[in-house]
Order: structure tokens, then C-alpha cells, then sequence
């Protein structure tokens, strides 16, 4: 076992391959940027899916559909908590808000510890740590155990694991396909979504929401030690280069003060427009989505009659489409420009919201299947075109300071889960909230195509006309 990078040299998968081909390009120059008209020309692709890079992000992925499980759990708790301690509506979203305020603020330091001891030593950490925090949410009996189990330490957990996390994990092992490697990954959390949702909320429906946590507990702690075997932290751990590159990428130095990083990161970015401009808009997108969707979407939909198994298995069916839609946005970025590719998803996700009081029914009707189709494939459609605006605009921080901008998508998550649950307490609907957030996403359309283009010449740093 190699102490400084925890690779076990005895394993196949760990095994160098034959030394790459390191070309005549300086190995102090970045890799060039790819994904934007007028980038230079990505290098010839070299590359099978049998790269490491893949089976990395494979890794990745499963890691971040477990995590992704996590999210889905307070929409169906809402009711089985009310009814069994009789407590509001309002003290449960409390919890969920400051699940999603960790989830956001932990995001940019993990991507900072994973540039000081390694991407699968975090990812391990937070995996037990989330199980420590649903097994322990399993036994509570107060509100305020709630709020400290499930909100701080499955927070944080979370957090780790973040879509922070896949921008870091695109960063460094690929130079080819990083609008689509983003997409997938971040799709990876709502697949989670929907591969346990109907059985989380059959397990509710049928055994009670105590034998739910305990499934995901153990989901949890079973892929731990397969990241362990799996992940890795770059290429140069196994003798590769990144996917698409022609020449060998040497393992960066581990950065020391990984706190002080990223506070560093997040002073730098908060002196620029473009970066207050993505974190605006991104938090309107954290409460137009998380915020409102995955915890208030079940309930809403009880309130008009509709089973809270039926609705659940709706969610599920936007879980499918996002996928499909997260995938597709990853694609475009890769060739369009993503301050319009944001414009168009907000615009379109507003009118949606918008339209939800009036597709609303006991039964699920054609226009609502249409909705969920709609709303699925712009769900977690904003996800790559930010990754790849941050990294334009930042460069090798790019990961961390989609981190801060994460971090504000998730306040706007917690501050419409705390105040859907607020309004439905006190106006006996949720009609005034799909509404206002309907809304909010024209004006987070407007925002995005205020973020000003970096030339390619000065993609890592801003002109003075974007500095405040």
C-alpha cells in the first residue's frame, strides 16, 4: 500500500499501462479547452471505453446515485412523522432545509479535500458518515434529533458527494466528452432517485419509514469498500493519461490548507459579476427543483387525492427523464454556448411550474404525463452548462467555485422546502408557490444571459469589464 496515494499496487486494475505518448507539448501547459466555439481543436481522440477514466467514472457515478437516494426520503416522511409525533409540516421541512444547506456548503471544501488527500478517501468517509446519519435518524424521537441526524450529518455526507464532486472527477480524467461525462454524472443523482423511490415508498406504504432507513443504510455501506477498490484519484496513479489527451498528465502536488483554498477560490470568484450571476440564478434553479419538487411534489399531490405511492412513482418517472435530459444538455454544451442553453431551460421550467396548479388531480391524467416528461428532461438540464461556464471562467478551480455556486443553488433549495411546507401550513394549498417559483425561473433566464463570454485567449481569467 503506497502511503501517500493509497493505492494497493497488488490489484490488476492498479497496474501502469505502457508509458503514453507524451508528444512535443510542454507539460507545464493545461490541456486545452474543448467545448466551446472558437476553443482550440480537442486533441485526436485516442481513447475506448475500456479507459481507466471510465471505470473512474463509473465509480463515480454509483457513488453519487447512492447519495442520491438520500434526497428522496423527506417528501416520503413528511406524512408518516406527522402522523406518528404530530409534528408540523414546517419543523419537518426545518430538517430538510438544513440537510440542503450542508449539502451545498460542504460541496466546494470537499472538492478542496480531494485536492489534498484524495477523492476516494473522501468519498469513503462521506459514505459512512451518511450511513451513521440514517441510522441514527432510524431511532430519534424528537424534532431536534431530526434536524441534527438527518440534517447535519446525512448533509454533509451528501455534501461530499455532490455534483462538486463529478466536476472534479471530469476535471482531471478527462479532456475529451467533459460536457457528457458532466451530464452523466450529475444525472446520477436523480437515477438514484428513481431506482429507490418506488421502493422507498413501498417500504413506507407497507413496513413503515424506519425499515426504509435501514435500506439505505445498508446500500450506503455496501458500495464503500467497492470505492475503494474502484476509484481513484488521477490518472497519473495508473500510468495513464487523461481520456483524449496525447501526452502524460504528472500528479499535481497535494494542495495544503484545503479550507483555505477554497475560501481563497470563493474571494477571487465573489469579485466578479459572472460568478453572483450563476449563483443567482443557480439558487432559483436549487428551489424551483430539490427545494420544491422532491419535497413538497408527494404531498401536493396527496393534498388532491392522488395516492402517495402514485405520486411517488411520478417522481420516479421524472428521475427517467432527467437522465435522458441531463445526458442530452451535457451533449449541447459540448457545442453550444451555455449561457443560452441556461436562458432556454429556466424559461421553459417556469412555464411548467406555472402550469402545475391546474394539472393537479385525484388520478394521473395526460396532461400531467406530459408535464412529467417536460419537467424531467430539464430538471438537472442546468447542471453541465454551469460546470463548463465555471471552468471557463476559473480554470483549474473551477470544481470548487461550482462548489460555492452549488452551495447557493442549495440555500434556494432549503429556503423553498422551509417555506413551501410554510406556505401549505398557512394559505391550505401549495397553488402560490409552483406560481412564484414559475416566476423566479423567468428571472433566473434573464441572469443567465447576463454572464458575459471569456475569450479564448483568457478563458481562465476575467477582463476588467466583469470584475465588480
Amino acid at each position: 500500500m503506497d502511503a501517500v496515494t493509497g493505492l494497493s499496487h497488488g490489484s490488476p486494475l492498479d497496474r501502469p499501462d505502457p508509458p503514453p505518448h507524451r508528444g512535443n507539448l510542454d507539460h507545464g501547459s493545461p490541456p486545452p479547452h474543448s467545448g466551446h466555439v472558437g476553443s482550440p481543436a480537442p486533441p485526436p481522440h485516442r481513447g475506448r471505453l475500456g479507459h481507466r477514466a471510465w471505470w473512474v467514472a463509473a465509480a463515480a457515478l454509483l457513488a453519487i446515485v447512492v447519495a442520491g437516494a438520500f434526497s428522496t426520503l423527506p417528501g416520503l416522511l413528511t406524512g408518516p412523522l406527522h402522523r406518528e409525533f404530530g409534528w408540523s409540516r414546517g419543523s419537518i421541512g426545518l430538517a430538510a432545509s438544513v440537510n440542503m444547506v450542508l449539502y451545498g456548503l460542504t460541496a466546494p471544501f470537499a472538492a478542496a479535500l480531494m485536492d489534498r488527500f484524495g477523492m476516494r478517501r473522501v468519498v469513503v468517509v462521506a459514505l459512512l458518515v451518511i450511513a451513521s446519519g440514517a441510522a441514527l435518524t432510524s431511532v430519534m424521537a424528537t424534532a431536534w434529533q431530526f434536524t441534527l441526524y438527518w440534517g447535519v450529518l446525512v448533509g454533509l455526507g451528501t455534501g461530499s458527494m455532490a455534483t462538486a464532486f463529478g466536476a472534479t472527477v471530469t476535471q482531471r480524467w478527462f479532456v475529451r466528452r467533459r460536457g457528457l461525462v458532466t451530464g452523466l454524472l450529475a444525472s446520477g443523482s436523480v437515477f438514484g432517485q428513481m431506482v429507490f423511490l418506488p421502493a422507498l415508498s413501498w417500504i413506507v406504504d407497507r413496513h413503515g419509514w424506519r425499515p426504509s432507513l435501514v435500506t439505505l443504510v445498508l446500500a450506503a455501506c455496501a458500495t464503500a469498500p467497492l470505492m475503494w477498490l474502484v476509484l481513484r484519484d488521477h490518472p497519473a496513479d495508473v500510468g495513464r493519461e487523461p481520456y483524449g489527451a496525447d501526452r502524460h498528465v504528472p500528479r499535481p502536488t497535494p494542495a495544503e490548507g484545503a479550507g483555505r483554498r477554497a475560501i481563497a477560490l470563493l474571494r477571487d470568484a465573489a469579485r466578479t459579476r459572472p460568478f453572483w450571476l450563476m449563483a443567482g440564478a443557480y439558487a432559483i434553479c436549487g428551489a424551483s427543483t430539490n427545494g420544491i419538487m422532491w419535497t413538497h411534489f408527494t404531498p401536493a399531490a396527496h393534498d388532491h387525492g392522488m395516492p402517495a405511492t402514485t405520486a411517488s412513482s411520478l417522481l420516479a418517472a421524472i428521475g427517467v427523464f432527467n437522465v435522458i435530459g441531463t445526458v442530452a444538455s451535457g451533449w449541447a454544451t459540448d457545442r453550444r454556448d451555455p449561457r443560452r442553453l441556461l436562458a432556454v431551460f429556466f424559461a421553459l421550467r417556469g412555464l411548467l411550474l406555472m402550469c402545475l396548479p391546474m394539472l393537479m388531480s385525484a388520478t394521473v391524467q395526460p396532461p400531467m404525463v406530459g408535464f412529467v416528461v417536460a419537467f424531467g428532461l430539464l430538471d438537472l438540464a442546468t447542471v453541465p452548462p454551469v460546470v463548463a461556464l465555471c471552468r471557463e471562467f476559473h480554470g483549474d478551480g473551477g470544481a470548487v467555485v461550482f462548489g460555492w455556486v452549488g452551495a447557493a443553488h442549495q440555500v434556494g433549495a432549503a429556503l423553498a422546502a422551509y417555506g413551501g411546507g410554510a406556505a401549505r401550513d398557512a394559505f391550505g394549498t401549495y397553488a402560490p408557490v409552483w406560481v412564484t417559483l414559475g416566476a423566479l425561473c423567468a428571472a433566473a433566464a434573464l441572469l443567465s444571459l447576463l454572464v458575459r463570454r471569456v475569450s479564448p485567449a483568457g478563458r481562465t481569467r476575467l477582463t476588467a469589464v466583469d470584475r465588480l
